[in-house]
């Protein structure tokens, strides 16, 4: 069972940028076929919070998804060369403390965690001053 394995997380004051990657454990797999979500928990929190996500290339999924709370701070996209997708983060805020995981829902983009799977490790983020 393939897992999606997310890196790049570290410590960061607010306003900084963090670049997050996202690796598929097979590397026989092409990213590009896999929708990919970014996801975040906070802190006592139970909840996976749906960052962004990116649809299968080439599919009919649309443009890539944002939460509102992201939006116009963070970029989901994907590096073809590398076989990753990465989730760039800029003028990060406090509350987006917390531990990002990706994951795939097949071809297309879902909206809540139970829709995706293959989930592996996730890196933490804080940003703190």
């Amino acid at each position: 069972q393939p897992q999606f394995l997310a890196s790049g997380g570290g410590l960061v004051q607010p306003g900084g940028s963090l670049r997050l990657s996202c690796v598929v454990s097979v590397s026989r797999l092409n990213l590009e076929n896999f929708a990919v979500g970014w996801f975040r928990q906070a802190p006592g929190r139970e909840r996976l919070e749906l960052v962004a996500c990116i649809s299968q290339s080439g599919g009919s999924g649309g443009s890539p998804y944002h939460a509102d709370s992201v939006l116009g701070r963070f970029t989901i996209s994907r590096d073809t060369a590398k076989n990753t997708v990465n989730l760039q983060m800029d003028s990060l805020k406090s509350e987006d403390t917390g531990v990002y995981y990706c994951a795939t829902s097949g071809a297309t983009c879902y909206s809540d965690a139970e829709d995706f799977g293959s989930w592996g490790q996730g890196t933490q983020v804080t940003v703190s001053s």
